[in-house]
């Protein structure tokens, strides 16, 4: 029979989470469970964990990366309901995942791991915080080729999104500077609009990313079986836990 273990609160949960993964050093942790169970709301209170703050309550310090549907919300469209044409996907710049981006060149990093799924080129404008999105140009008066910009279907921006935030999790495992304070990877379902085959191809190259790195632990939480079948069977013996709530 499985081991069942309850806590009273999320926030009791995600303690003890950080406690068992520093105890054990355990590279990888899967954890499933249907939606409206708290996922989400769970790899906030484990990230909030990981906040030092002042005494004027300003963060100091931290030691989670983390992917959910707030990580989405970072990013909003601007359709240029004046003209119809201009549409660019907005980076929220107030938030601190982009903060020293513009000097990574982190097209060069996105564009690799994003053609693995899709075929649009795009373009970050960080002074404006905005990305351009095309899949053909055409020709400007002085003959030069120039995008027509496009918006992206819903699952394109999530794979998009999903990609830009493998490249700054890349630079974490690789230590570099400006995110070599992340102790922890924490991913929540980063597949909700893909279809089967672009999840079965995410989790494998999830699976790899996090197989071929040993500085960072990192937790990954799904409501999709086959994603995480996928994770369990690449991975090498990853915690496996399920979480579920009272009435589920």
């Amino acid at each position: 029979m499985a081991d069942i273990q309850t806590f009273p609160t999320l926030d009791a949960l995600a303690s003890h989470l950080r406690h068992e993964i520093e105890q054990a050093n355990k590279k990888v942790t899967l954890i499933f469970a249907h939606n409206g169970t708290g996922k989400t709301r769970l790899s906030m209170e484990f990230k909030e964990q990981g906040k030092t703050r002042n005494d004027d309550g300003a963060v100091t310090a931290r030691d989670t990366l983390y992917f959910n549907a707030y990580t989405e919300d970072l990013f909003s469209w601007d359709n240029d309901l004046e003209n119809d044409r201009d549409r660019v996907l907005r980076m929220n710049r107030d938030s601190a995942f982009f903060d020293g981006l513009a000097e990574l060149e982190m097209e060069n990093r996105i564009r690799p791991l994003l053609h693995r799924y899709c075929d649009f080129e795009f373009q970050i404008d960080y002074e404006a915080a905005t990305i351009l999105f095309w899949r053909e140009t055409e020709k400007d008066a002085d003959g030069d080729d120039v995008p027509i910009p496009i918006k992206i279907s819903r699952g394109e921006e999530n794979i998009f999104i999903w990609c830009f935030f493998l490249a700054v999790a890349q630079l974490a495992i690789d230590g570099q500077e400006a995110y070599d304070w992340v102790k922890y990877l924490y991913i929540d379902d980063p597949i909700s609009s893909l279809d089967e085959n672009n999840a079965i191809a995410v989790a494998a190259h999830l699976a790899r990313m996090l197989k071929d790195q040993d500085r960072l632990n990192a937790v990954v939480s799904s409501h999709h079986t086959l994603f995480f079948n996928v994770l369990c069977n690449e991975l090498s013996k990853p915690w496996q836990f399920f979480l579920s709530c009272d009435g589920n």
